[in-house]
Order: structure tokens, then C-alpha cells, then sequence
């Protein structure tokens, strides 16, 4: 029997799947915030179909950007000019990356997927003295507070889909459509974890099941 909130949660559901948005993309400017005007070399690990990466590319003097899903590292090629100083890979995260150092490294949902402890000190290892690493990720609901938050995003997330879609219905992005897997881990883990191997490393949970993590290398 369908009660009033399933009810509810449903209609809510076929609404997002009508006016989908790119919860990720979403956070690109923020990311642009925490960045000098101008750096070297950048990483931007779990590229997708290249946003982020091209956006970095207006300030980086060379963007690498990695992903091991092959279509959507081609679709990102694609979307690419030819003059833009970036070059896309089908790449393990946690392998022998294109480059020894970067003086930025981004990785946008993408953080879930790895071995968390063993991919923080993977991006530390390559990281450039002064440089930054800026991730956007995703945390699992564990206390009242983020089941408190999870609930304020449901009618802002069907909000800001109308919204970005001009009430039009829209077929999800590229970068929707790539396999995901759901977090396991809860923000007060993700803090705990990250600041042991990262000491300082500023976090902050996000509306639309998001955590930002900002961290500078000495």
C-alpha cells in the first residue's frame, strides 16, 4: 500500500528524472574559488566528460585529465578544442599518474570509488609544494544532522531542476549517465580519516549529499 510521503517521494522522483542536473557541476565555481588566478600543472582525477578539466585549462599552463571509463574519456576528447592545453587518459587514479607533480589536483565524486585512505596519500604524494587539492564528495547519512540535510536538498534539488531546465523536460548529461556507486562512508569517518592524513585539511558538508575537502601542501 503506497502511503502519503512514499507517495510523495515518488511523484518527487519521475519530477527529478524529468528536469535532471548535474549535482557536481554544480560546485565547478566553487572549486574555481579556491584556486590561484594562475598555477602549472593540474590534475582533475574522475574527469568525466571533461568540464571541469577544460574550465581548469583557463588558468592552468597544462591539464591532465583521467578517467577509466573509455567512452566518456572520448566523448570528453570530442568536446574538447584542439588548442586547449589538455590531454585526457584512460587511467587508474591510483596508478602511475601522467605527470610526477601537480600544482592542482581536483577530483569530483569520484573519491568514493577508491580506497579512500590510500588515495588521499596517492594525491598528497603528487601534489607540489604550495600546491592545492580541492575535492568534491559524496557522504553517507549516518546522524540526525545528515538526515536533516538530505531532507532540505529533496524540494531544493526538484527546485533547481526546474529551474537549470527552464521547466522544460531534459535528457540527463553525459556525465549523469556513467555508472556510480553510493558512498559508504559517513562525514564524521571522511573528516576523521582525511585530516589524519591530511593535518588541516578544511571540510565541510554540502547540500545535495556533497562534502567539499580543501587542502594545501607546505
Amino acid at each position: 500500500m503506497t502511503t502519503p510521503r512514499s507517495g510523495l517521494l515518488l511523484a518527487l522522483g519521475r519530477f527529478n528524472a524529468a528536469h535532471p542536473w548535474d549535482h557536481n557541476a554544480h560546485y565547478h565555481r566553487w572549486i574555481m574559488r579556491q584556486l590561484p588566478r594562475g598555477f602549472g600543472p593540474a590534475l582533475d582525477v574522475g574527469c568525466g566528460t571533461g568540464d571541469l578539466a577544460r574550465l581548469l585549462a583557463t588558468r592552468a599552463r597544462a591539464v591532465d585529465g583521467i578517467d577509466r571509463d573509455e567512452a566518456i574519456v572520448a566523448r570528453a576528447r570530442e568536446l574538447t578544442p584542439p588548442d586547449a592545453p589538455v590531454t585526457y587518459g584512460v587511467t587508474d587514479a591510483l596508478g602511475e599518474l601522467p605527470a610526477p607533480s601537480y600544482d592542482v589536483i581536483t577530483c569530483v565524486a569520484a573519491l568514493h570509488h577508491l580506497p579512500f585512505t590510500e588515495a588521499l596519500t596517492h594525491f598528497r604524494r603528487h601534489l607540489a609544494p604550495g600546491g592545492t587539492l580541492v575535492v568534491v564528495g559524496l557522504w553517507s547519512a549516518r546522524t540526525p544532522v545528515d538526515h536533516l540535510l538530505g531532507a532540505a536538498a529533496i524540494p531544493l534539488n526538484a527546485a533547481t531542476g526546474w529551474l537549470k531546465n527552464k521547466g522544460r523536460t531534459a535528457c540527463p548529461p553525459a556525465s549523469m549517465t556513467a555508472p556510480v556507486r553510493p558512498a559508504t562512508m559517513g562525514f564524521a569517518e571522511i573528516v576523521h580519516e582525511a585530516r589524519r592524513v591530511l593535518p588541516g585539511a578544511r571540510l565541510r558538508r554540502r547540500l545535495f549529499w556533497r562534502y567539499t575537502l580543501v587542502w594545501h601542501q607546505e
